[in-house]
């Protein structure tokens, strides 16, 4: 527990130092007795998602030493009009600050925060920021799948890989479906990434069914972005290997399991509640990566093929000392069409929002 704290405390150090404070803070000091921190979550606590969310507010909890009655969470809240309901039930209850973990939540938590200025809202995955008390977090989880790619790249028998995502026209799960096609295609150029999307980010039955879809077409690895463990169950079903998401799901499929992008999330919960106490929340967007540890992989599993952690070591080191980073041109789309240059890189507005909605790279196919 020790090593872990001490991790945990030296990331949210790196990372408060990156956050720009101004002169004049927006909001006052809050005593740390008297803090309430609100969360909805758009799933249960043990779904591979909201549990890596849910895991890092409790780790926030621990590392500020806040009680237990101090945290006020709201599970399962569909991104409709009952996220209005549940934001307004957390400022009734007295919460200074409330993170939203769903996408979908992005325009009520935006709308609902003109009609209260003194709660901060804050969002997860989105880029919205009204400059008062709404501002957005995410972080560089492409750099993760791309590592996890390079132990897919270099697993596969038959050269197809499969992915089930989420959304279509969604940077975030575009973005991944692409870091992972890059990672695959840097230890392995002939290999292609099949995806099917399921128009959900966690349904369980139809993340099986999808993914044995894709196993039916040939694919022997099978890649996520979607809320629970049930791809990797499918393959480890059919005798064939995975990288999940969020959590190690390596427990669920032992002979499956190769690893899986996770979120350290308790890093952002801790910079801005400890901000809030101290009276220098500001609203700014955190969009960080392996660098600062808010992304990074799960341990190797023993179903890795020999050689994979030297590879994932190698791009690491280029990812993490700035030199490069995953979307680097030249690089194509999957209509053969080049989208950068040499050397070009995308910015961080077209990963999170922008050409990225709808752009696949070369080597990617919609099945």
């Amino acid at each position: 527990m020790f090593k872990k704290m001490l991790a945990f405390i030296l990331s949210t150090v790196l990372f408060l130092s990156l956050v720009p404070v101004q002169a004049e803070a927006s909001f006052p000091p809050v005593a740390k007795e008297d803090i309430k921190v609100g969360a909805i979550f758009i799933g249960p606590k043990d779904d591979g998602f909201t549990g890596a969310h849910y895991n890092g507010v409790e780790g926030m909890k621990e590392a500020l030493g806040l009680n237990d009655d101090q945290i006020l969470y709201k599970f399962n809240v569909p991104e409709n009009n009952e996220t209005d309901i549940a934001l307004r039930e957390l400022i009734d209850a007295g919460c200074q600050i409330i993170f939203g973990n769903s996408w979908g939540y992005m325009d009520f938590m935006m709308e609902i925060a003109d009609e209260y200025p003194e709660v901060i809202f804050s969002h997860c995955s989105g880029y919205k920021n009204n400059g008062v008390n709404f501002n957005n977090y995410f972080g560089r989880i492409y750099q993760s799948r791309y590592l996890a790619g390079i132990a897919a790249g270099l697993k596969t028998q038959t050269n197809l890989i499969g992915y089930v995502a989420a959304w279509p026209d969604n940077a975030e799960v575009n973005g991944g479906i692409n870091a992972y096609a890059l990672g695959i295609q840097s230890v392995n150029p002939e290999a292609k990434v099949y995806v099917k999307y399921i128009n959900s980010w966690g349904n369980p039955s139809l993340e099986k069914q999808t993914a044995v879809a894709l196993l039916d077409l040939g694919c022997d690895v099978i890649g996520q972005h979607v809320d629970s463990a049930m791809p990797q169950v499918a393959a480890q079903e059919a005798g064939k290997f995975g990288n999940g998401y969020n959590t190690d799901m390596t427990s669920v499929a032992p002979d499956a399991h190769l690893t899986a992008p996770i979120w350290n999330w308790s890093s952002v919960y801790t910079a801005q509640v400890q901000a809030v106490i101290d009276g220098v929340w500001e609203p700014v967007n955190y969009f960080l990566g392996l660098k600062e540890n808010m992304v990074d992989i799960s341990p190797l599993s023993k179903n890795v093929a020999e050689g994979t952690q030297e590879k994932i070591d190698e791009a690491r080191t280029k990812i993490v000392s700035g030199e490069w980073d995953v979307f680097t041109g030249p690089l194509f789309n999957n209509a053969g069409e080049q989208v950068l240059a040499e050397n070009e890189t995308f910015a961080d507005g077209d990963i999170t929002g922008g050409l990225m909605t709808t752009l696949l790279v070369d080597g990617v196919e919609v099945k």
